[in-house]
Order: C-alpha cells, then sequence, then structure tokens
C-alpha cells in the first residue's frame, strides 16, 4: 500500500502547482522527457526547479534549459541511483534531496527516479513517474535470477515506489509491469509527449536520401543494437547510429557494419530524421521510446521490435520485426529502401500516429497527477484509465 497523503489544501487555492520540483539526469530519454515536460509547464505559468542527478548537462543542455522562462536548473553533483556504487550513496543522494526541498518549499515533488522518496523525508506531496527500471530490463533482456548488484537497486526502488503518493508510467504495458514486479498499485498511465524539433533545411529539390538512421544508449544491450549492425552488413545503404557508445560506468560497445555518428545534440538529430527514409529501433526492452517518437513526427517510416509497448503505442503505424532475426531485419529494411513511396506512405501514417502523443496530453495528463495529490483526491481507484 501506497503511505496516505501528507498535505490536504484546500482544493479551490489551488488551481494549479506554483511550484513543482522536478529531478532529472543528463544522460538519455530522462533528460528530454523532464526538460519537455518543465517547459510547457513553465509556459502555463508554473514555476520548475529542475534538480540534475549524475553527470553534469552538456553545454547545449544547459543552453537549452536556460532559454525556458521560469526554469530553474541546479546541477546537484549528488550521485544517480541506477549508477551509484551501493545503497547508502544512493541514501546520501535522497537526503540531500530531502534537504533541498526542504529549503526550496515546492508544492510538489516530481521524482524520475522514484528510488530516492524513500529516504528523502519529504513533507510535501510525491509523484514518481516510472521511465524504467533494472528488474524489468533484466527480465527483457537477460532472464533468469538478477546478480547482487541488480537486487539491492530493485528493492531500493520497491521502497521509494511505496513511498510516492501517486505513480504514473508511459505505456499501459509498462504500468503493468511495474505493478506484478513490484505489488504497488498499477500506476496511472500518462503517455509520454515530444515537442517536434526544426529540422535543417534539406538541400535545394533534395528528398530523402537512401540510408537507416536510429539514435539512443547504444551502449545499452536492451537496446539491441547489435542486432541492427549485424543487418547492416546484409545492406546496400548505410546504417547511421547516433548516441553515445560507452555508458556512464564505462561500459562499452563497438559496431562494425552501421556508422557510429556519436552524440549529436538535438538539432541534429533532427536534421539526420528529416533525411532519412526509415528510422530503425529494435530494443529488447523498452517503455516507451522517445527517439521513436521523434523519428515519427519527422515522418520516417518505423521498423520498430515486436514487442508489447511498441504495439500498443504504433500498431497500424509500424512495421514490427523480430528482434533477435537479422536477417528478416535487412530484408524489411531492404523493401522499403528499394521503395521510396511505400517508405513515405509508411512515414505519413507515423507521423498521423505521433499527434496522438503530444506535449498538450502530457501537460494536462501530470497537471491534473500533480492536483490529484495536493487536494488529497485518493487517485488509485481510476488507475486502471490512460488519463493522456
Amino acid at each position: 500500500m501506497l503511505v496516505p497523503l501528507r498535505i490536504v489544501p484546500n482544493p479551490k487555492l489551488w488551481a494549479k502547482p506554483p511550484h513543482v520540483l522536478m529531478t532529472a539526469d543528463s544522460v538519455g530519454g530522462v533528460w528530454t522527457y523532464a526538460l519537455d515536460l518543465a517547459r510547457e509547464l513553465a509556459g502555463q505559468g508554473t514555476r520548475v526547479t529542475l534538480a540534475v542527478l549524475g553527470p553534469s548537462p552538456h553545454p547545449d543542455q544547459v543552453a537549452a534549459a536556460d532559454a525556458v522562462d521560469g526554469l530553474e536548473l541546479i546541477d546537484t553533483g549528488l550521485a544517480l541511483d541506477w549508477t551509484a556504487a551501493d545503497a547508502a550513496t544512493v541514501r546520501r543522494t535522497a537526503e540531500a534531496l530531502g534537504d533541498l526541498a526542504g529549503q526550496l518549499g515546492p508544492d510538489v515533488v516530481h521524482l524520475n527516479s522514484p528510488a530516492l522518496a524513500a529516504d528523502a523525508g519529504f513533507e510535501m506531496p510525491v509523484v514518481g513517474v516510472c521511465h524504467s527500471c533494472m528488474a524489468s530490463w533484466w527480465s527483457a533482456v537477460r532472464g533468469g535470477a538478477m546478480p547482487e548488484d541488480f537486487r539491492w537497486r530493485t528493492e531500493l526502488l520497491r521502497r521509494g515506489y511505496q513511498s510516492c503518493d501517486l505513480l504514473v508510467a508511459p505505456s499501459a504495458a509498462f504500468a503493468d509491469a511495474t505493478a506484478a514486479l513490484y505489488g504497488v498499485e498499477r500506476p496511472v498511465v500518462v503517455r509520454n509527449g515530444r515537442c517536434a524539433r526544426k529540422a535543417t533545411p534539406r538541400r535545394a529539390g533534395g528528398g530523402r536520401e537512401r540510408f537507416v538512421f536510429t539514435a539512443g544508449r547504444l551502449w545499452d544491450c536492451g537496446k539491441n543494437v547489435a542486432l541492427l549492425d549485424a543487418a547492416a552488413r546484409r545492406l546496400d545503404a548505410p546504417v547511421f547510429a547516433a548516441g553515445p557508445l560507452e555508458s556512464p560506468t564505462g561500459h562499452r560497445v563497438a559496431l562494425d557494419n552501421a556508422k557510429a555518428l556519436g552524440r549529436l545534440d538535438g538539432a541534429s538529430v533532427a536534421g539526420w530524421m528529416a533525411r532519412a527514409p526509415v528510422f530503425a529501433s529494435l530494443p529488447l526492452y523498452e517503455p516507451f521510446g522517445l527517439t521513436v517518437l521523434e523519428a515519427a513526427q519527422a515522418g520516417c517510416a518505423l521498423v520498430l521490435s515486436d514487442i508489447a509497448s511498441f504495439r500498443e503505442l504504433w500498431d497500424g503505424a509500424a512495421i514490427f520485426a523480430d528482434p533477435t532475426d537479422a536477417d528478416a531485419l535487412a530484408a524489411t529494411l531492404r523493401r522499403l529502401l528499394d521503395d521510396p513511396a511505400e517508405a513515405k506512405r509508411r512515414g505519413g501514417a507515423a507521423r498521423r500516429r505521433a499527434a496522438r502523443y503530444g506535449m498538450d496530453r502530457l501537460t494536462t495528463g501530470m497537471l491534473n497527477v500533480y492536483r490529484s495529490v495536493m487536494i488529497g483526491r485518493p487517485a488509485y481507484p481510476v488507475r486502471s484509465e490512460v488519463i493522456a
């Protein structure tokens, strides 16, 4: 059971929260999610403090945050829970974050790292957003008994989930997995959104080029970039992969056939997506997939792994592939590359579906979540519903 709500203010005083303290990290999709949401909330008059955990943001990330009126960025220097060396380090991060909340006095704490909820001692309502977790990652990618390094992190997350006033997940598939793995009430589903990026203009008279594009945390074996790398050997067109090859903990992967582009800023990624006829993402594990949404907004044909979350979000708007079969994947990619008209048609379908996952719905959904915990109304009886 989740702990009781700690604050029950007069609902008439809270049309929307004046101040949200939100955590983020600069490593992957959580940064994109947090900055986009903070930008939209600030645009509606909500004050947002974004507390960054783990590695410091890159200069382009800092510049993007500085451009948002009403957003305060704090580079805390605190350890990120999923890269921390031990449980004591995570507890120290939680305690320091609790102290920060006590100093700032926000009306809601939005944790994109819910493991921190148990030991922070927050005196205001806490919303935990379930972006991913090691237990579900291990189940999908490795299987079998988890190693000790995963078990203690999973137990911390379980305690964190139980300490949040309300949990949110970006897809129904991941909400179901979270409830089953951690024994908590099923999280409210508020699907992610994305601010469409402005692409660099294509060359005069030029259409889509002939290549396949992918992007993400390439070092994460759950992203399964090895399959796309193997398929690239079977194609007569290049496969370009944007994203870091080395993790924050030093784990590194190599690409033998796909062409690694390294970490790119948002404008550069948008430029590649504007030129690519096909975007491929073949993860074994993906609770939502913001880069897929970006590619769909850019009008790329989508070739995605046949997993529950992608089926939920993109069925009827993407081609699904077996994430273990490089030959079949190469055949699918080749067919689209050889038929630009079909790729364009598929890209149009992806763009239309992407309109369902806009920032307006994400922002409205999260404001409803904030209001719910701030006025003390129990939200869990409606957990079976997708509210955005």
